[in-house]
C-alpha cells in the first residue's frame, strides 16, 4: 500500500470518525428551525423616541434583560434573543404557539403605579367635561370605566420584591396577584396607607386601571393585591412581569413568524420524504449509468451527508428550510463532482491509456474544474453570509459546509477506493453507459435565436412583473400580515370571503393551497388575526379551523429584508466576478458567467410572474441556489475551453468554444438530470410550503443548462471578438 493511499485512508477515517461523534445524537446537536418545528420569530422594536440620547443604548440592553428574565419564568426551551441594529431585538421562540400570551407577556411594559383616586364632585366634572385641571388625569379601567386621578404616582413598580398568585377572600375564590415590597416600598406604601385612609388607591398597569380599592386602614407589612377579571394563566402573567421589572421603554412588533406545530411536523415529513425519493433516483441512475464508479459515488454521497451532518452538529447550527436548499445544492454539486471525474476517466480509457493510467488522470485533470467550480460557489457563499439576513445566511452556512464536505468526498475518498481497488486483480476494466457519444454540433451557430428567445421571455416576464406591482412581492418584502388555516373539510371561498367581511375586514385575499383545499391562507394589511379567527370559529366550528401559521412583517422591515436580499446578491456577484477574471485571466470570461448568472435569475423571475406566484425570503434562498447552481456549470466549459487553448492553438476561438461545450455535453446532462431528479421530487412531494421553492429550482436548473451553452459561451466568444477590435 503506497503512502498516498495511507494518508487517504488516515484523512477519511479521521474525518468520518469526528462527523460522527458532531452529528450524534441528532436531536441534540442539530437544532431545527421554527419554521420546521413550530414556534414564533418575533422583531421587536424598543420605541426611544422619549428617552434622553445618552439612555438609548441602555434602554435596549435593559430591555433584552427584563424580556429574557420574563421568558425564562414563562418555561421556553432554548429561546434565542439577540439585539439586532441600534434599537431592535430578535427573539427565536421554539414551541411557542400560544402566540397572544406570548406577546403579552413579552411585550408589555409593566409600568406599575399606584395614585390617589380624586373625591373632589367640582375636579371631576371638570375633568369629565374635557377641562382637566393642572395636576389631574383621566384613565379608564378595562371595563370603560373612567377614573379622575391625582397625575403624581405615590409609589412605582421598581420597589416591588416579589409577585405572586393567590386567591380572594370574598367567597368567589377569584385568582389575584399578591405584591411584595421592598424596604423602601414597605415603608412609602405604609405611610401612603397611613395619610389617606377612607380614600381609594388606584393601581394602574401600562395606563389602565386595574383596580382602585378603598383605603380602610394603614397598611404596614408592605403588601397590596391587585384584583380584576383575571383566570388562572393572566394573573400567572402578570405576576410573571411584575416579578422581573418593567421595560424601560414602550416596545412595538415589527415582525413575527407563528407557525403552529402541525405545519412544522407536515414540513418535515414531506421535505424528508421528498429527499428520500430524489436521492434514491439518483443513487439508482448512478449505479445504472456508471456501473461500479457510480456505485462507488453513491457512497461518496453518503459519506457527503455525514460531513454535512458533522459540520452542523459541530456548530450547533439551526436547520431550516433554506439550509435544506443548501443542502440540495451541494449534493447536485457533490454528484457532478463524481460525474465530472468519471466523464474524465472515460475520455482517458477513449484514447487508449490502461486502466490505472485513465482513471489518475482522470482524477487530476478534474480536480482544477471542482476546484474552480466550489470555490467560486463559496465565494458567493461568503457575500450571502456577510450581506443577508436571518434565513439567507442559514443557507450560505450550509452551503459552505456542504461545499468543502463534497470536495472532500469527490477528491479523497472516491479515489481512496478506486486505488486500493487496484490491488484486486479481478479489477482491470470500468463499464459505463453512454447515451450520447461523441457530438460536434455547431451550437455557436443558433447562439442568435437563443439570444432573443431569452430576450423575448425576460421582457414578457418584465412587462408581467411590473403589472402585478406590489402583489408580485411576498408579505416579507411587501409587509402585512398572513394567517393560514387548516379545516376538518373544505370551506367554499365565497363563505370564507363573506365571513372575513362580516368580520369588519376589507381587501382580504384569500388563497387556496394546490394540494390541500382545507388548508386556506387569508392576507390582510393590518392586525386581523383576533378578529378572523373568532369570526372563523364562530361560523365553520364544525370544521374545527386550526391557525396553524402567522406572519407579520411591517412595511420598514419590509424595506430592510428587500435591501438585504439585494446587497446580498450584488455582493456575491461582484464575488464572482473577480474571481473568474483573475482565475481565467480574462475580464470577458467572468463577465459572460455573471451575465449568464443574471440571465437564470431573470428567466426564472419571469416564470414566477407568468405563472402568478410572489417572491419572498425562501424565492430569494431559491434563486441564490440558481446562482450558485448556474456558476458551477459555466465553469465546467470555461476550464475545458482554457484546456483547449493550450492544446489547440492552430484552431479559431469559435471552434474551440464549440468543442469545449460538445466534451462537456454528456455531463452537463448528466448533472442536469440528477439534480433535476431532486428539486422534481421536491415540487411533487415536498409539500405546498416548498412548491414555489421547487418550482423555482426547477425551472432554474432547466435554464441553468440552457444558459451555460447558449448564453455565457456565445458571450464569451462576442466580448473576444470586441476585445480584438
Amino acid at each position: 500500500m503506497n503512502k498516498w493511499i495511507k494518508w487517504r485512508l488516515v484523512a477519511v477515517v479521521v474525518v468520518l470518525g469526528f462527523s460522527l461523534w458532531s452529528a450524534l445524537p441528532l436531536k441534540e446537536k442539530i437544532n431545527l428551525g421554527l419554521d420546521l418545528q413550530g414556534g414564533m420569530h418575533l422583531v421587536m422594536k424598543v420605541d426611544t423616541s422619549q428617552l434622553p440620547a445618552k439612555d438609548k443604548d441602555d434602554a435596549v440592553e435593559r430591555a433584552i434583560e427584563v424580556i429574557t428574565n420574563r421568558i425564562d419564568q414563562f418555561g421556553v426551551k432554548e429561546p434565542s434573543i439577540t439585539r439586532q441594529g441600534t434599537d431592535e431585538i430578535v427573539l427565536q421562540l421554539p414551541g411557542v404557539t400560544d402566540r397572544n400570551r406570548a406577546i403579552s407577556l413579552i411585550g408589555k411594559t409593566a409600568q406599575l403605579e399606584f395614585k390617589l383616586v380624586t373625591e373632589d364632585p367640582e375636579i371631576i366634572r371638570r375633568a369629565m367635561s374635557g377641562d382637566v385641571p393642572d395636576g389631574y388625569e383621566v384613565l379608564y379601567g378595562e371595563d370603560g370605566q373612567s377614573f379622575v386621578l391625582e397625575k403624581d404616582a405615590l409609589i412605582k413598580g421598581d420597589v416591588i420584591k416579589n409577585a405572586y398568585v393567590g386567591y380572594d377572600s370574598s367567597g368567589y375564590n377569584e385568582p389575584v396577584v399578591n405584591l411584595e415590597f421592598n424596604s423602601e416600598g414597605a415603608k412609602a406604601f405604609s405611610d401612603i396607607t397611613g395619610k389617606n385612609v377612607g380614600r381609594r388607591l388606584a393601581i394602574i398597569l401600562d395606563g389602565v386601571v386595574k383596580s382602585a380599592p378603598q383605603i380602610r386602614q394603614q397598611i404596614p407589612n408592605g403588601r397590596a393585591v391587585i384584583s380584576g377579571r383575571f383566570d388562572n394563566q393572566s394573573a400567572s402573567d402578570l405576576a410573571i412581569v411584575l416579578r422581573v421589572g418593567a421595560l424601560p421603554a414602550p416596545m412595538e412588533i415589527v415582525e413575527e413568524r407563528t407557525i403552529g406545530p402541525l405545519l412544522g411536523q407536515d414540513s418535515i415529513k414531506k421535505g424528508i420524504k421528498s429527499a428520500v425519493i430524489g436521492a434514491a433516483l439518483i443513487f439508482i441512475f448512478m449505479i445504472v449509468y456508471y456501473g461500479l464508479t457510480g456505485l462507488i459515488a453513491d457512497l461518496a454521497l453518503l459519506f457527503n451527508i455525514i460531513i454535512i451532518l458533522g459540520g452542523l452538529g459541530f456548530f450547533h447550527a439551526t436547520l431550516t428550510l433554506p439550509g435544506i436548499a443548501g443542502i440540495i445544492l451541494t449534493l447536485g454539486m457533490a454528484v457532478d463532482a463524481n460525474v465530472l471525474i468519471n466523464e474524465r476517466i472515460r475520455e482517458e480509457l477513449a484514447a487508449g491509456n490502461p486502466l490505472k493510467i485513465a482513471i489518475r488522470n482522470g482524477y487530476d485533470k478534474a480536480f482544477i474544474t471542482i476546484l474552480d467550480s466550489n470555490l467560486t460557489t463559496l465565494i458567493a457563499a461568503f457575500m450571502l453570509f456577510q450581506f443577508g439576513t436571518g434565513p439567507i445566511r442559514g443557507f450560505a452556512v450550509t452551503l459552505s459546509i456542504g461545499l468543502l464536505a463534497s470536495m472532500f468526498s469527490a477528491i479523497v475518498f472516491t479515489r481512496l477506493i478506486v486505488e486500493a481497488m487496484f490491488y484486486l486483480p479481478s479489477f482491470t476494466k470500468l463499464h459505463m453507459m453512454s447515451v450520447l457519444g461523441k457530438t460536434d454540433f455547431d451550437f455557436l451557430n443558433v447562439r442568435k435565436i437563443a439570444y432573443l428567445i431569452s430576450l423575448a421571455i425576460i421582457i414578457g416576464g418584465g412587462v408581467v412583473f411590473f403589472s402585478r406591482g406590489k402583489a408580485m412581492y411576498g408579505i416579507d418584502f411587501a409587509g402585512g400580515y398572513l394567517q393560514e388555516y387548516k379545516f376538518t373539510s373544505k370551506i367554499p371561498t365565497e363563505d370564507l370571503r363573506k365571513a372575513v367581511k362580516e368580520a369588519g375586514i376589507e381587501g382580504a385575499s384569500i388563497q387556496r393551497f394546490r394540494d390541500d383545499e382545507t388548508m386556506v391562507i387569508i392576507r390582510t394589511k393590518t392586525d386581523t388575526v383576533d378578529k378572523i379567527q373568532e369570526e372563523l370559529n364562530a361560523k365553520f366550528s364544525n370544521a374545527s379551523p386550526n391557525l396553524v401559521r402567522v406572519e407579520r412583517v411591517g412595511p420598514s422591515i419590509g424595506k430592510f429584508l428587500k435591501r438585504k436580499a439585494i446587497l446580498a446578491v450584488i455582493w456575491s456577484l461582484i464575488g464572482i466576478l473577480v474571481y473568474v477574471g483573475l482565475r481565467f485571466h480574462h475580464f470577458n470570461f467572468a463577465a459572460a458567467a455573471v451575465a449568464a448568472l443574471l440571465h437564470d435569475v431573470l428567466v426564472v423571475i419571469a416564470f414566477l410572474a407568468f405563472t402568478g406566484r410572489t417572491i419572498d425570503l425562501l424565492i430569494v434562498t431559491a434563486l441564490l441556489t440558481i446562482a450558485g447552481y448556474s456558476v458551477n456549470d459555466t465553469i465546467v466549459i470555461y476550464d475545458r475551453v482554457r484546456e483547449k487553448m493550450r492544446q489547440l492553438k492552430r484552431r479559431s476561438f469559435y471552434d474551440i468554444i464549440n468543442i469545449a461545450i460538445n466534451e462537456t455535453l454528456g455531463r452537463t446532462i448528466i448533472t442536469s438530470l440528477t439534480t433535476a431528479f431532486v428539486v422534481l421530487s421536491i415540487y411533487l412531494f415536498g409539500g405546498e410550503v416548498l412548491n414555489d421553492f421547487a418550482f423555482a429550482l426547477l425551472v432554474g436548473v432547466i435554464t441553468g443548462t440552457y444558459s451555460t451553452i447558449f448564453i455565457a459561451s456565445p458571450l464569451v466568444l462576442w466580448g473576444r471578438q470586441v476585445a480584438k477590435k
